[in-house]
């Protein structure tokens, strides 16, 4: 069954909003915790398909994990060695985060696993990981070379290795990272650019050492890591479409509270600022090793900018939302150095270009990003590809169009935000959903 939303222009948004917890931390925190020696409590885990995709695979590889009682999610973690075998397929669903991070711990595993996902899932290259991983001494398969399904054999020993990344990417990093947790010596991993740096923050919180040296991590295998409390912040991911809304809506003024604000995550900041926009950041404070603030924003006139390549990678899962801001600003902006949006849970290049042809909005696609031009957008009918970024750009895109726009295939929003129609209808999105 097809979700579509159709949202009416002519709103704004005012209100104060908290956006559910962020993904990346949600993941982290599952798998390290699944790792960790005792009980590890986790506060505000996002309950999305992607986060739960991992709490399933971890149970089936016999840890307990109990959802949420009174909000706080108990993991009863078993140590490095605690794993069991399970005895089918791993389903990933449509989280490639899942897959990647997963991927390095079962290399260091005594037993077989087998990672599968959903068709969006298994178009997905995972040679990044594959080729690393195995120069590591582990066993790593997938389909036509470097696609799911991935077929892992255990009880192989692992060992450290220097690995300088040919492209900046936390999932990488992270799945090396956890897989260094299991080697005969130590692992470096180098990085061509700063990239979200929750896996490092964590493992530190969870007591384990590591070193940061420049654009290098570093860490010995062999340690151990001991349950704790987290509180995950509200995703900066999420809020991004309501700081792109609130940014273009003539009469917008909202405040987005408990955001995490980490600085390999703040590109999206650094973009809207660089085009004008009008947000404050209040209330900083640190919780479980993360910076959190709350999010001023209100309606600014926007300009078109050539964005530095430097915040690439630090805002790359918000691009869809940047690419609304971009038609809406006065002037073009140019985006380069971002083909790994090329391969995300759908073409974000293309698919975004595709829908905002519809919308009117020029652009000019090139092989590593695109000109988006300003000036306006449309209505009309576009479609989402499934991808639960796009969908929700998209929707924010009918504050401002000069008619109704109807996004389709939006049913996988509920990867990352399950609550989006709700909250985006609270603070004063007229949106409607349509089966």
């Amino acid at each position: 069954m097809s979700l579509s939303y159709v949202v009416n222009p002519g709103f704004s948004l005012t209100g104060e909003i908290r956006v559910p917890g962020d993904k990346s931390i949600s993941h982290r925190s599952i798998i390290l915790g699944c790792l960790a020696s005792g009980t590890t409590e986790v506060v505000n885990l996002l309950e999305s398909e992607d986060v739960l995709a991992t709490v399933r695979s971890m149970r089936e590889l016999g840890i307990r994990i109990e959802m949420p009682i009174e909000g706080v999610v108990h993991i009863y973690g078993e140590g490095f060695k605690g794993l069991k075998p399970s005895n089918k397929p791993l389903d990933m669903g449509n989280s490639g985060t899942s897959m990647r991070l997963l991927s390095g711990v079962l290399a260091g595993q005594n037993f077989d696993s087998h990672l599968i996902g959903d068709n969006s899932l298994m178009a997905r290259p995972m040679g990044r990981i594959i080729h690393p991983l195995n120069s590591m001494g582990a066993a790593l398969s997938g389909k036509q070379g470097d696609y799911p399904p991935i077929c892992i054999k255990g009880n192989r020993e692992l060992i450290g290795i220097r690995y300088e990344m040919p492209v900046a990417s936390a999932q990488v990093k992270s799945a090396l990272l956890l897989a260094g947790l299991y080697v005969d010596g130590e692992i470096t991993v180098i990085e061509p650019s700063p990239t979200r740096d929750h896996t490092e923050r964590m493992l530190e919180g969870f007591g384990y050492s590591i070193r940061r040296k420049k654009n290098s991590i570093s860490l010995r295998g062999g340690g151990y890591l001991k349950g704790h409390r987290i509180e995950v912040p509200g995703d900066l991911s999420s809020a991004a479409f309501f700081l792109v809304g609130a940014s273009i809506t003539p009469g917008s003024d909202i405040l987005l509270q408990h955001v995490g604000i980490n600085p390999t995550r703040i590109g999206i900041l650094k973009i809207l600022e660089l085009m004008g926009a009008d947000f404050q950041i209040v209330n900083s404070r640190e919780m479980s090793g993360e910076p959190v603030a709350d999010i001023r924003v209100r309606y600014a006139k926007l300009s078109g900018i050539e964005i530095p390549e430097s915040l690439v990678p630090l805002a790359i899962d918000e691009f869809p939302a940047i690419f609304i801001a971009a038609a809406c600003a006065e002037g073009p902006t140019k985006l380069s150095g971002a083909a790994e949006l090329r391969v995300k849970e759908s073409d974000r290049i293309s698919c975004m270009a595709a829908g905002l042809d519809t919308l009117g909005v020029k652009n000019k696609v090139k092989d590593d990003g695109i000109i988006v031009s300003g000036g306006g957008i449309k209505g009309g009918n576009v479609n989402s590809f499934g991808d639960h970024r796009i969908a929700m750009a998209f929707a924010i895109a009918g504050l401002v169009a000069t008619d109704p726009i109807e996004i389709s295939n939006c049913e996988n929003v509920a990867t990352s935000f399950p609550d989006f129609f709700e909250v985006a209808a609270g603070i004063g999105l007229d949106i409607t959903q349509r089966l």
